[in-house]
């Protein structure tokens, strides 16, 4: 197998991952133009502000507040610095963060036979990393490096603001296009000027199908994200093999009976849930597809 660089996975991760979110951002100015375009003046100006205030003001809570309501959604525990029953999580945990140049996280424990893990908060100074009592049953000391190399990696790349940023932008997009087609009835004292009807055709179109692209485009830089962060684990650990053998025993162990809320089954290590959607609809790539990439480093 052709060998391949942790170094050039890294830039390509990063590198499609913008260039995914400036298609949903193309998608949205495209939408802002049409609905401007159609609607009245007064009208457009009047809700996309709501829109644009509505939208912002809850990324905003998520934002500042949503690593505690995942912490408590997913019953995940505190331990203490001086815990000797963790003392090689937080020994991990203490390295891989000097190693990535970011402050140490919180540590949290879920009480599950699932081998899986997360990291969250909105930068490396408000961070927390949660794992499974079965990850830390299961799993070996270079497996466990791996997988928490992950999570350090996520918070060093920012990736859960990146996510929320994106989030913003597909959640307007959502809300624009249910005031587009609500406000189509409006619409029809434009159809007399000259392209007015194949305009409104247009929005119509532009209305429903955005909402669908946007999210198979957020599903996409999820994915991307989950690359970057196994490179970047690799880039701190130098032993590709930990994680890989740590995403092969998840194959065989896990049997997804978490039940975590798709809400937040995004943010974990592995798809706590096993969901048999299709590949599109899925936060997170194929394991195979992760171990192979990992064994051609």
């Amino acid at each position: 197998m052709e060998k391949i660089s942790f170094y050039d996975q890294i830039a390509k991760n990063k590198r499609n991952s913008i260039l995914l979110a400036a298609f949903v951002f193309f998608i949205l100015s495209l939408l802002i133009y049409v609905i401007g375009e159609i609607l009245a003046p007064e009208f457009s100006l009047i809700f996309l502000i709501f829109a644009i205030f509505f939208v912002l003001l809850y990324t905003y809570g998520t934002y500042m507040y949503g690593d505690k309501v995942v912490l408590a959604a997913t019953n995940a525990k505190p331990i203490k610095e001086d815990d000797k029953n963790y003392l090689h999580l937080i020994n991990t945990v203490e390295g891989l963060s000097i190693a990535a140049g970011i402050p140490k996280p919180k540590i949290y424990v879920i009480e599950s036979d699932e081998i899986n893990a997360f990291a969250t908060g909105r930068n490396p100074e408000n961070a927390s990393i949660a794992v499974t009592t079965g990850l830390l049953k299961n799993l070996k000391r270079d497996e466990i490096e791996g997988v928490i190399g992950h999570e350090i990696s996520h918070i060093k790349n920012y990736d859960i603001r990146f996510m929320t940023l994106v989030a913003v932008m597909v959640g307007l997009v959502a809300i624009l296009s249910h005031l587009l087609l609500r406000s189509m009835r409006y619409g029809s004292r434009r159809e007399e000027r000259k392209g007015g009807s194949l305009l409104i055709i247009i929005g119509l179109i532009l209305a429903l199908i955005s909402p669908i692209i946007v999210r198979l485009v957020q599903f996409a830089v999820s994915r991307r994200r989950e690359f970057l962060a196994d490179a970047s684990s690799v880039e701190l650990t130098r032993y590709p093999e930990g994680l890989a053998s740590a995403l092969e025993k998840i194959m065989k162990i896990n049997q997804g009976k978490m039940n975590v809320s798709e809400a937040v089954s995004h943010l974990f290590f592995t798809d706590p849930n096993r969901s048999p959607l299709d590949k599109l609809y899925a936060t997170h790539p194929p394991i195979e597809e992760r171990i192979k990439i990992l064994r051609s480093m």
